[in-house]
């Protein structure tokens, strides 16, 4: 397995053919491209040109990851070339929020089931149930293929995203990738670093991903009496105080919860996953150190369940909303990632509206928010 990295800065134009010559050397036979949706479009086209044999998929993000750190407003494209490990890639096109479980069931349906090892998967990250796009898959594939990946990212307008498949740039597309072969060794973790605070509130009242009560009140009153003064920058402040999801027993299930949007009318939160009609919710936050231990956290999680000597592909999807939180010190939670890998692991990755990965220490794929998750791939 070899990868190699081509990070496009702002202000550039489209790759030449001498920028892209590295990529070449290796004939990859995967490129994963992260960066605006201006960018996407810029690259799109000469990308197909130059690597016809090559799978390509990507989005739009809120930050791209690479081996340089964190950039904004950049294009990161990773080739990777396999040696003994077969790929296949599929996409769907994605009608509408409730078409999100059956958008995940044509997707598994279409990739080969034989000898399928794992699946990773990117979609848009606005009008989509990221959580029920991860039940519509698991009810094809079963538990024991690991599902990973991320919804796209603008910079946490939550406006508009996109995604890039064989086929080019498009808003309302979902695409993923089967890994094949007995050589792949696939590895992941994923970790908060949230603290909660105050009560427990009693979901009383929701549909789907749709917050309207809690403890009988409006959910959005609730939300703004805890926010104070920054509930003025209500959605975007939401960001930096999620839920985290409490079982009917109170305690915590392990998934955080990004509110989307706010509906003055109705008094309601929309969250970017499924919520529990029986469950509580409890609200969090966080500060930098904790944000940076999380992701070290999840880094050793992932490291642990790989034998090897670290060598391969690091595919991180971190939270727009941490982000956000770590400021100025966000390289930091990627160089705490980094010294976990060490040299021999290339980083690659994008902030997102929602990340997919397992449980750490267990298969059971769920939809997250606020969290970073770390893919390791490699070859026996």
């Amino acid at each position: 397995m070899q990868v190699e990295q081509l990070t496009l800065r702002p202000r550039a134009g489209a790759p030449t053919a001498d920028a892209l010559a590295p990529l070449r050397a290796i004939r990859p036979g995967l490129l994963l491209v992260f960066g605006s949706a201006a960018w996407l479009q810029r690259v799109a086209a000469p990308l197909a040109d130059a690597f016809p044999n090559a799978l390509r998929m990507g989005c739009t993000t809120a930050g791209e990851i690479s081996a340089d750190g964190v950039t904004d407003d950049s294009c990161v494209i990773t080739a990777v070339r396999f040696d003994r490990c077969r790929l296949a890639q599929v996409s769907t096109r994605l009608t509408g929020m409730a078409d999100s479980t059956e958008a995940g069931r044509r997707l598994a349906r279409q990739l080969p089931a034989e000898g399928l090892r794992a699946v990773i998967v990117l979609g848009q990250g606005v009008a989509i149930n990221g959580s029920a796009l991860i039940v519509g898959m698991a009810e094809v594939l079963g538990q024991q293929v690991p599902i990973t990946g991320g919804l796209a990212g603008d910079a946490a307008a939550f406006a508009e995203t996109w995604v890039l498949n064989q086929s080019g740039v498009h808003r309302d597309e979902l695409v993923c990738l089967g890994l094949y072969g007995e050589a792949l060794q696939f590895s992941h973790g994923s970790f908060g670093g949230w603290s909660p605070f105050g009560p427990a509130r009693k979901v009383t009242r929701c549909e789907h991903n749709v917050l309207y009560e809690l403890d009988g009140e409006p959910a959005l009153d609730v939300y703004k009496r805890y926010l104070g003064e920054h509930a003025r920058d209500l959605p975007a402040s939401g960001l930096l105080f999620p839920f985290a999801m409490l079982g009917s027993d109170h305690t915590e299930i392990g998934l955080i919860r990004t509110i989307l949007g706010v509906d003055e009318a109705s008094g309601s939160l929309t969250l970017a996953g499924e919520i529990d009609p029986e469950g509580y919710l409890r609200l969090m936050h966080a500060g930098t150190d904790a944000l940076v231990e999380g992701a070290e956290a999840a880094a050793q999680a992932a490291r642990s369940m790989h034998a090897g000597d670290g060598q391969g592909l690091a595919l991180l999807v971190s939270c727009v909303g941490r982000k956000l939180v770590m400021g100025g010190r966000v390289d930091e939670e990627i160089e705490a990632v980094a010294e976990v890998f060490g040299q021999g692991a290339c980083i690659a990755g994008f902030y997102s509206n929602g990340e997919i990965s397992p449980f750490t220490g267990n298969r059971e794929c769920r939809l997250h928010n606020q969290t970073m998750t770390i893919t390791h791939i490699a070859e026996a």
